[in-house]
C-alpha cells in the first residue's frame, strides 16, 4: 500500500478512506491493508495546512496594510485596505483557537516588513512603524 501513496495519493487516499469508513461501520476489516503510519501523516499534515494558510493569510493583510501606511497618497490605497481586510476575513474564517499559541504576530509582521517593495510608482515608501499593531489575533480580526 505504500507504493501506491507514493505513485497516486488520490487513489491512495481513496482507498484508505473506504476502508476506514468500512471499519467504523463495523465492517471487518484487514490493518493490514490500513496503511496507518501514512494515515496518521496526512491527517496530522490537514491541521499544518490550515495553520500555514492562516499564516499565509495574515501576512499578506499586514503586507497590503503596510503598504497604505507607507504610500498614503498612491491611488492603490483603497484597493490595499480592502485586500487586508479581506484576508483578515480569510484568516479569521480558517482559524481554529489551538493555532492560537502557534501564530507569532511579531514574527509575520516582520516578514512584511522584509517583504515589502522597495519603491512604488518610482516613490520610496514613508518609514513604516516596526512594531506589530496587533497584541493578540483576537485584536488583528476584531479590526475593521
Amino acid at each position: 500500500m505504500g507504493d501506491l501513496y507514493e505513485t497516486d495519493v488520490l487513489a491512495w487516499s481513496e482507498h484508505q478512506a473506504e476502508l476506514l469508513r468500512r471499519r467504523a461501520a463495523g465492517q471487518v476489516v484487514n490493518d493490514a491493508d490500513i496503511d496507518w503510519p501514512n494515515v496518521a501523516e496526512e491527517i496530522e499534515s490537514v491541521g499544518r495546512s490550515q495553520l500555514s494558510a492562516v499564516r499565509s493569510h495574515i501576512l499578506q493583510a499586514f503586507l497590503h496594510d503596510l503598504k497604505a501606511e507607507v504610500w498614503p497618497l498612491a491611488r492603490d490605497v483603497p484597493h490595499w485596505r480592502s485586500e487586508a481586510k479581506r484576508e483578515r476575513l480569510d484568516a479569521a474564517e480558517a482559524y481554529a483557537p489551538s493555532m492560537r499559541q502557534k501564530i507569532d504576530l511579531a514574527s509575520l509582521y516582520a516578514k512584511a516588513l522584509r517583504i515589502m517593495p522597495e519603491q512604488y510608482d518610482g516613490q520610496p515608501p514613508l518609514p513604516p512603524r516596526t512594531e506589530c499593531p496587533f497584541a493578540s489575533v483576537d485584536e488583528l480580526f476584531a479590526d475593521p
